[in-house]
């Protein structure tokens, strides 16, 4: 398939250290995200023939915030 694009509400996130988690979290699953604090979203970019949403997902809420798709 190739790279995807998609957003995801992200709640609980408040400061500059949630936005270094998030995007730290997504690093080692070869994703890329792009945090808006006053959106309370995250714009992810992965590959999706190489990982799925979910696992986005668990890495983000293993951080402690909540994650609607």
């Amino acid at each position: 398939m190739g790279l995807k694009q998609t957003k995801l509400s992200v709640s609980g996130m408040s400061c500059v250290n949630c936005v270094k988690a998030v995007e730290e979290a997504l690093r080692p699953l070869g994703a890329s995200g792009v945090v808006s604090l006053a959106g309370g979203s995250v714009d992810v970019t992965y590959d999706d023939s190489q990982l799925h949403l979910s696992r986005i997902r668990e890495a983000i809420e293993e951080q402690g915030f909540d994650v609607a798709l």
